[in-house]
């Protein structure tokens, strides 16, 4: 058994780990399970539960007692009893089964469709009878009010055998070319069917009528721009009676309340490759869908990925066991996948034991699905070069973004920045050159990252308890120590947020940093800290003392708020002599303008610059912002805003003309007061 955690869910994978031979003795066993881990953690639920090759489809029987699969190579069924946790029985066919059905409550009534356009029915003892269809099969439901076998196939007939009377019925005449999947709604006993065109088409089988049609193709194209091929209809499964799951070919699920034509809920692989299950949660509003990557849970409403599956070989058919967490896959592997979801269900009566087996192991240490992948976003994706990748097996999609193997990602990044290594190796140098001088000389108490932060912080520990504890846990913490060793994380005082939002460090007089400076510094190593920041102060002393000298007062006088609107003023001549030297360097690199032209469409009349306009009026306020000059204003409290000229969608010319026209329609009005006295006085003498 493995447990894997992925999104804070655990998955139980309870076929993972080696199965021991048959012909062993006690005595190796004994030895095996004590040596291999793997072997001493598996968890055998059911005995022979596996194929020869391949497993291709897994079912339930409706009472809930047998559990049927069929598989390759020799083409078979095996039935397993889960009363017993063994092998039923195992039967062979001519050729492959594309699909079946459990027509009876348990394994005794069974029909099998297969590849070489032959039906199959069995019976508890074997094979009943077989019969032939005209086209190739590939999805087939049982209609149980009619006693019809639906058979859909390549071919745009749905063709119909009534087991009551033992012959076909007259197939229904759909418009598609063929048809991929069928269904029908539990509720209503209405059938649905999903064809190479990417249509969903519902007929009611009392009337024998098509009754409706939902084109799932474009509303594809309506949401996702990009597709890897066209979405035609994989899977089909009806919740309840208007609920409903569509899957395409290109890696879409859809979700419909079949009283709208358009869907709820959209849901993209990514990966490009068709759906091949969709199923619904009993309870929770969950959706499982299955493509041969891997499976995906997620939720019908916020379209979050609830969990995650994925394939260590590609699935072909999702089993759900009614109303547990308990699911198998059947995939192109001998072993058929058995997973337990506890938080999606409890385990079967069956096996009630694996309830208590996962309260055991919740305290385990779980292993992570992604160990050995980097998540990157699609724009980390395209500054590596790897943006051709998306949709074959190197990546994986997931959420936003996608899961690269970190091999593959070191070699890339190594690639798109060949220099990397030399800039971290010279920084790693600097780094244990810098310790060691700390190391032999003590040239000071500041840190060399953050030094004005610092200072505060040390003249706070000089202040009362609670001020002196707070700056003590600050300087003197672990996870905080980065902040004065990283030059990363230097606060950079240029920004104009930064000078707008934090006037505090301004607030300390120089007279002051210089006191703090002489009691944490040693006056033989001043000027190695003044030579570094000489030229920054000596800049913002020049841009201060050459504005608004006036209005300076003494350092008692001065206030918040003249700081932030003295702060403000020196920001906006500053961007307004950089706005300045951006347009002179624009005139001196445009070459004159041309004169715009206009193209003309077939059928379309010149209006003048008028209609142009008009239509510029009409148009979205982003086109409109583009076209006309904006400026941006820069708040006291650092945030921005852009201001733009709004355009009068009607001329002077036509507001008078309509002015006017309201006059004179006010003249022409008659008053009617007396028609209703009039009118009254008439009807009571009659």
């Amino acid at each position: 058994m493995q447990v894997s955690d992925s999104n804070d869910i655990k998955i139980y994978n309870l076929s993972a780990g080696r199965s021991l031979p048959e012909w062993l003795s006690a005595r190796k066993r004994r030895a095996l399970l004590k040596k291999n881990v793997d072997i001493k953690r598996r968890i055998e639920l059911i005995q022979d539960f596996d194929m020869p090759g391949v497993s291709t489809t897994v079912k339930v029987s409706k009472d809930g007692n047998y559990i049927l699969a069929t598989g390759i190579y020799k083409p078979r069924i095996k039935c397993f009893d889960v009363n017993n946790l063994s092998l039923k029985f195992e039967r062979c066919f001519d050729s492959e089964a594309i699909t079946f059905e459990v027509l009876s409550d348990d394994y005794s009534k069974l029909v099998f469709l297969q590849c070489d356009r032959y039906i199959e029915f069995h019976a508890a003892y074997g094979r009943y009878y077989r019969l032939r269809i005209p086209k190739f099969g590939r999805d087939m439901k049982y209609h149980t009010p009619s006693c019809d076998l639906i058979v859909v196939g390549a071919s745009p007939d749905i063709y119909r055998l009534n087991l009551e009377r033992g012959q076909f019925m007259t197939p229904y005449e759909s418009a598609a070319s063929e048809i991929n999947k069928c269904a029908i709604n539990p509720v209503h006993n209405l059938l649905v069917c999903g064809t190479q065109e990417g249509r969903v088409e519902a007929w009611d089988p009392r009337i024998k009528e098509r009754v409706g049609t939902l084109d799932c193709a474009l509303a594809c194209l309506n949401e996702i721009k990009e597709l890897s091929d066209f979405p035609s209809i994989t899977a089909l499964k009806l919740k309840d009676s208007v609920h409903m799951g569509v899957g395409t070919a290109s890696g879409q699920v859809l979700l419909y309340d079949i009283r709208s034509n358009k869907p709820f809920a959209v849901k993209d692989h990514v990966s490009g490759l068709a759906i091949k299950d969709v199923e619904f949660h009993y309870q929770q509003d969950l959706v499982y869908s299955l493509d041969s990557l891997g499976l995906e849970i997620w939720n019908q409403n916020s379209r979050k990925v609830y969990t995650a599956i994925e394939s260590s070989a590609p699935f072909n058919n999702l089993c759900v066991v009614p109303k547990t967490g308990l699911f198998f896959l059947a995939n192109e592997n001998t072993k058929i996948q058995t997973y337990f979801i506890p938080s999606m269900g409890p385990a079967p009566k069956w096996a009630s034991f694996l309830d208590s087996l996962t309260e055991e192991l919740e305290e385990s240490i779980t292993e992570t699905v992604y160990d050995d992948y980097k998540f990157v976003t699609k724009q980390e994706l395209e500054s590596l070069g790897l943006e051709h990748l998306i949709g074959t097996k190197l990546i994986r999609a997931y959420m936003h973004g996608y899961f690269l193997d970190v091999r593959l990602y070191k070699k890339a990044k190594s690639l798109a920045n060949p220099f990397e290594f030399e800039e971290y190796r010279k920084k790693k140098i600097q780094e244990t050159i810098n310790k060691e001088r700390e190391s032999r000389v003590q040239l000071n108490k500041l840190p060399s990252v953050n030094k004005d932060l610092a200072l505060k912080l040390m003249e706070a520990e000089s202040q009362p308890k609670k001020n002196k504890d707070q700056a003590a846990n600050l300087l003197h913490d672990t996870r905080f120590q980065a902040l004065f060793e990283n030059p990363d994380f230097e606060v950079d005082k240029n920004t104009d947020e930064y000078r707008l939002l934090n006037p505090v460090l301004s607030r300390l007089d120089k007279n002051k940093q210089k006191e703090l400076k002489q009691k944490y510094i040693s006056p033989e190593f001043e000027p190695i800290h003044e030579e570094l920041e000489g030229k920054n102060s000596s800049e913002e002393s020049s841009e201060e003392s050459g504005i608004d000298e006036d209005e300076e007062s003494s350092d008692d006088e001065h206030t918040w708020t003249k700081e932030v609107k003295k702060q403000h003023r020196i920001i906006q001549r500053e961007h307004k002599e950089k706005e300045r030297a951006e347009a002179l360097e624009r005139e001196e690199a445009e070459e004159p303008q041309q004169p715009k032209m206009y193209e003309l469409k077939a059928g379309e009349e010149f209006r003048g610059i008028n209609g142009l306009k008009k239509k510029l009026n009409k148009a979205s306020l982003g086109k409109r912002v583009q076209h006309e000059d904006t400026s941006v204003k820069y708040l006291s409290v650092g945030n921005r805003e852009m201001s733009f000229s709004m355009r009068k969608v009607r001329d002077n010319k036509i507001e008078e003309r309509n002015k006017k026209h309201r006059e004179e329609r006010k003249k022409l009005l008659r008053p009617v007061l007396g028609i209703k006295s009039k009118f009254n006085s008439r009807f009571n003498k009659r």
